[in-house]
């Protein structure tokens, strides 16, 4: 009898320098991103993107810990992290966002659920 293989979760992608890749990329893990990435990244864990890394398309995850560049709309369930030399461009949807001095960020910013980051409060 077979054996299911289930998930662990310590499973990490690592996008190295110098590499860039056109498409879009979808994973269950972790994924961290030091070169290139042109198109959509999908991902139910967490994603770092390193001082060299570079996105130019849209995010959804978990959880994010940015360094490098994000030109995108970023939607991020959990908890978006901007290290100070981050440069973020486009649209963010998070639930809790940190923002370290020297961060830039240019765009709009919803926070809350960022699965109903839309709803309007109650008046």
């Amino acid at each position: 009898m077979a054996k299911e293989v289930v998930p662990t979760g310590i499973g990490h992608n690592i996008i190295a320098q110098g590499t860039k890749i056109v498409g879009t990329i979808t994973t269950n893990s972790d994924i961290r991103i030091d070169g290139e990435l042109e198109g959509d990244l999908i991902c139910k864990g967490k994603i770092v993107v390193g001082q060299q890394g570079n996105i130019k398309g849209n995010v959804d995850c978990a959880n994010a810990e940015i360094m490098g560049n994000v030109n995108g709309k970023m939607i991020v369930s959990g908890t978006l992290s901007l290290k100070a030399t981050s440069k973020i461009w486009g649209q963010i949807k998070t639930k809790i966002l940190s923002i370290e001095p020297e961060a830039q960020f240019t765009g709009t910013c919803e926070m809350g659920n960022a699965n109903n980051a839309t709803t309007q409060p109650a008046k």
